[in-house]
Order: structure tokens, then C-alpha cells, then sequence
């Protein structure tokens, strides 16, 4: 098994986010966010990152601004992701394809991408279709979200004939019922539940609320939501990647790479020892940094 390691220090050279926000620029492109906006201690201009709601008015108007996005509605408590640390996986996979199967990081149509959990967020699908200009299909065991993320692309004209949402009926699988039979993937990728109970999920939010400034006795929804089936499973991330890898070695050719996030390092003796097992041919670990938060790519293919 060939195995590379890529770590990096910032957020990657081609993610328009890489720098501190420019509200000004924001607000012009979408008024509503302005109410949200002051100036903090250190005279610089910022929003409550603790408030859902200025949080859920960032996100609009980023995905206005940068990406074309003029709806952008998810229901209430469900994952509202910062968008930084989104779109840099996006970019990191447009880098994998470039370096290993003579790809360019050009606008390519023919690229197809599969989002495991897509969530009703749509927001991988939005980045790699309007950064890259692939074809994405986005899965979620969730409908709630499937329909959400339905919602947003029939909104937006920019994202038609280019997303595709399925829901996957089966608790078990994740990529069975969901890739075609004639169906082939440039990309499999997945930011999986990570927590492994729902009382490790709240106390993560807590934790969260409360470096963010806000008071977790008050309130255990977190900035940017997420429901029980986006923030935990049992057995935590591991247990899923595991299940997406030993599937993957059952479809081998379905995809040139199979991808997922892993948000902690200690999970990656575990992650290789199963990759191993299943004779992938080669793995990839690529870090991601954003601030002083640090998670992972590992990228594998057999």
C-alpha cells in the first residue's frame, strides 16, 4: 500500500476565504446581513459567531457573493457549516485529481463527484459545481434534507442539471442503492458524524458554545446546528469511516478516489490498519488547517 502524506499550514492558495472577512463587501451584495455587524474592541468589523442567526446571514451572503447564490434556506436546527473549511475540502480534491490522474484544477464538466451526506445544506455540491463546474450527486439517509437540498438547487438556475439528490432507505449502506450499476465517480467524499453518542455530541456543543462566548446553561443548540444524524452514529467517526471503506473495497472501480474527512488525528492508526485489510493501493492523508482547528483528508484508492 503506497501512502503520501501532505500536511499544510493554512487554508489552501485557492480558497477565496483564506482571508479575513470583508464585511463591507458582504453587506453590499446582501443587505441583511448589516443589522448583524459591528465593531468589536479591536475596531475592526465582525459578527456574534455565537448568534445561529448572524451566523445562518454570513453563510447567505457568502454563497451570494462568491458562488451565485441567491436562495439559500435550510430548515431550523439543521447543519449551518462554515464555509472556509468547506470549500477548502473541495479544493484539496480538485488537487488530488490534478496530481494523480493528469487532471486539471481548470472547469471541468465531465468530473463527477458523489457527496455522502449531503445534508440540507447542499454547500459541497454548490462549491464544486460553481468553483470547478462538476456534476456532483449528493446522498443523506435523512429526508428532511434531501428535500432541503432539493429546494435549494431548483431555486438557484445556476445549480440545475448539475446536482442530483438521492436518499439513501438503507441504514446500513452508503454507497449501495445510491451509485448506479452504470454509474463511475472521479470522487467519492463524506464529512461523517463524528461524535459517537448523542451526550458526546451536547457536551462538544457546550464546550463550543462556551469558547465562542456564549452561555451553554442557557442554550445547547450550537452556532451552526446540526442534527443527531450530522453531529454522531454509533460508534463515532470511526465506526463509519470503517463502513464506508470495507463498502468501498466491494465497488472498487465505482470510484477513482474514495475520499472522507477525519476531524481527529488519533483515529488514523485505526483508519490505515482497515485500509490495509482491504489491500487499497494507495492512501493519502492530506491535513487541512483552518485557524488553529486542524482536521484531515485521507483519500484511497484500490
Amino acid at each position: 500500500m503506497k501512502e503520501n502524506i501532505i500536511q499544510k499550514n493554512n487554508l489552501h492558495p485557492r480558497n477565496p476565504h483564506r482571508f479575513q472577512y470583508d464585511f463591507g463587501q458582504l453587506v453590499c451584495g446582501f443587505k441583511e446581513l448589516k443589522t448583524f455587524v459591528f465593531i468589536n474592541k479591536y475596531n475592526s468589523q465582525t459578527i456574534d459567531f455565537a448568534n445561529p442567526e448572524a451566523v445562518r446571514m454570513l453563510n447567505k451572503s457568502i454563497l451570494k457573493y462568491f458562488y451565485g447564490i441567491n436562495f439559500w434556506e435550510i430548515p431550523d436546527n439543521y447543519l449551518c457549516p462554515p464555509i472556509p473549511g468547506r470549500a477548502d475540502y473541495v479544493h484539496y480534491l480538485a488537487d488530488l485529481l490534478a496530481s494523480s490522474d493528469n487532471e486539471s484544477t481548470s472547469k471541468n464538466s465531465q468530473i463527477k463527484v458523489l457527496d455522502v451526506g449531503v445534508g440540507a445544506n447542499c454547500v459541497y455540491p454548490i462549491i464544486g459545481s460553481q468553483t470547478y463546474n462538476w456534476q456532483f450527486v449528493g446522498s443523506d439517509i435523512d429526508p428532511v434534507a434531501v428535500e432541503s437540498a432539493r429546494r435549494i438547487i431548483e431555486n438557484n438556475d445556476s445549480l440545475l442539471g448539475k446536482i442530483e439528490i438521492r436518499l439513501q432507505t438503507s441504514s446500513t449502506n452508503i454507497f449501495k442503492e445510491i451509485i448506479l450499476s452504470d454509474e463511475v465517480f472521479d470522487l467519492t467524499m463524506c464529512n461523517p458524524p463524528f461524535h459517537s453518542s448523542l451526550k458526546e455530541a451536547t457536551a462538544g456543543t457546550k464546550r463550543k458554545i462556551k469558547n465562542l462566548g456564549g452561555n451553554p446553561t442557557l442554550r445547547t443548540t450550537l452556532n451552526f446546528g446540526g442534527q443527531n444524524a450530522e453531529l454522531w452514529c454509533e460508534g463515532g467517526e470511526e465506526s463509519f469511516v470503517k463502513k464506508m471503506i470495507l463498502e468501498s473495497a466491494t465497488i472498487p472501480h465505482k470510484a477513482k478516489w474514495f475520499t472522507s474527512l477525519i476531524s481527529k488525528k488519533e483515529h488514523l492508526p485505526f483508519i490505515h490498519r482497515i485500509l490495509k485489510s482491504v489491500k487499497a493501493k494507495e492512501v493519502r492523508i492530506i491535513d487541512m488547517a483552518q485557524g488553529q482547528k486542524i482536521s484531515r483528508i485521507v483519500a484511497w484508492r484500490f
